[in-house]
């Protein structure tokens, strides 16, 4: 378990890296937790590194790379939210009818969740999804999914996943990468320098890190539609 300071520090340092790509100077930090000197900022660095969250980079100033986060930081929890039904496109007319504001969404082909595929291009059909699910502004598209490693994270081979299209994306989200431009897959993202984890929600997989210029992200999981 981490201290308040451990963990505003360790807050701060993630932020920066988000916006910047650089972690912070050691000034920065001294200030944005509000203590009298460096020392305190280089205890808490080190009881940081003893207990696995980020690590020293050698022979670089400044250089701190974040290994992990807690789980209140993390976004691990992710718990779809689910449209239970006899099948995955709903009738935009009926769910009007319920008091649900519908959405036609295009679906565009099928995205892997386990070894990845060709990438997806072309729709395929439209399904409805109640207004409330979409993520505020911004193109939405769904995709149906293929295999079975993200289900720990609660997605099983044949739902649909509701994607916010966009370019960018925070350690923890689960995205549709493109790989080399060819290969699509559903994967838990995470940046480490300049490379890329592609995470899965499965033990029996295994996690694959690309440097950061074979992964594009296009788009984030906002919503999910499971038939029974």
């Amino acid at each position: 378990m981490l201290t308040k300071k451990q963990l505003d520090l360790l807050k701060f340092i993630h932020g920066r890296i988000q916006r910047d790509g650089v972690p912070p100077s050691f000034d920065e930090m001294k200030d944005a937790l509000d203590l009298r000197s460096k020392s305190g900022i280089h205890r808490l660095i080190t009881a940081l590194e003893e207990r696995g969250f980020i690590q020293r980079l050698a022979h670089k100033a400044r250089a701190l790379e974040i290994i992990k986060l807690p789980d209140a930081m993390e976004g691990n929890g992710f718990t779809p939210r689910i449209i239970e039904g006899d099948r995955p496109a709903a009738n935009p007319a009926a769910m009007a009818l319920e008091g649900v504001h519908a959405l036609e969404l295009p679906v565009m082909g099928r995205i892997a969740a386990g070894t990845p595929i060709e990438a997806i291009s072309e729709v395929s059909h439209h399904v409805a999804v109640p207004g409330s699910m979409l993520a505020g502004s911004g193109h939405h598209y769904a995709l149906e999914v293929k295999g079975d490693s993200m289900i720990e994270a609660g997605i099983n081979d044949g739902d649909v996943v509701v994607i916010r299209e966009q370019i960018t994306a925070n350690n923890g989200d689960i995205v549709v990468a493109l790989v080399e431009d060819q290969e699509a897959t559903l994967k838990r993202f995470r940046r480490h320098g300049s490379s890329i984890a592609l995470e899965p929600a499965n033990s029996a997989y295994e996690t694959r890190v690309l440097p950061d210029h074979m992964v594009k992200v296009q788009g984030r999981l906002v919503g999910l539609i499971r038939s029974y």
